[in-house]
């Protein structure tokens, strides 16, 4: 019995001989032609955990990673997550919050979610990929002013820095 990568690809195939309508070309089915691995982080809102460890492989591992991250319920990308990226030398520009469902049909090698939440509600995804939970507390929920925020978003930032380090040297 093949992957289940490849019954989708069989079932785009039957769609496109006997349908008179053109399949959508934008669904993902298949690998980076550079050979770089694809990576999904995960988190609640894609807020703040998600989109810091997308920029961090970004920055640290784009020549052999193709990195993505959604959330369960977007919340848009938190000012504080702007502002800790940008202390390191990482602009967030062009960064938005995306819906994990935007991804259903891409083909990933880790998916890779932060919190319970997103364990809990992450849908499959096709293909074989590996999972790996990195359950990293949210700095949004930290009590306080903003000085005691901006000390639990720079922790957070940190923390998924080193996460991100020892996950290239694991993957790559």
């Amino acid at each position: 019995m093949g992957s289940l990568s490849d019954l989708f690809k069989n079932e785009v195939d039957k769609i496109k001989q006997t349908d008179p309508e053109p399949v959508d070309d934008a669904i993902e089915i298949d690998k980076p032609a550079d050979g770089k691995k694809r990576v999904l982080f995960i988190c609640t809102g894609n807020s703040v955990r998600s989109q810091m460890a997308e920029a961090l492989l970004k920055s640290l591992g784009s020549d052999k990673f193709e990195v993505y991250s959604a959330g369960i319920t977007p919340a848009g990308v938190h000012r504080l997550t702007k502002q800790v990226m940008g202390e390191v030398g990482i602009s967030m520009d062009g960064h938005h919050s995306q819906h994990v469902s935007e991804y259903e049909t891409t083909l990933f090698d880790y998916v890779i979610p932060l919190c319970e939440v997103a364990a809990l509600s992450c849908p499959e995804f096709p293909g074989e990929h590996q999972r790996i939970n990195w359950y990293i507390d949210d700095p949004i929920r930290v009590l306080g002013g903003d000085e005691r925020k901006l000390t639990a978003f720079r922790i957070t930032r940190n923390i998924l820095k080193k996460k991100v380090l020892a996950f290239i040297q694991e993957a790559a």
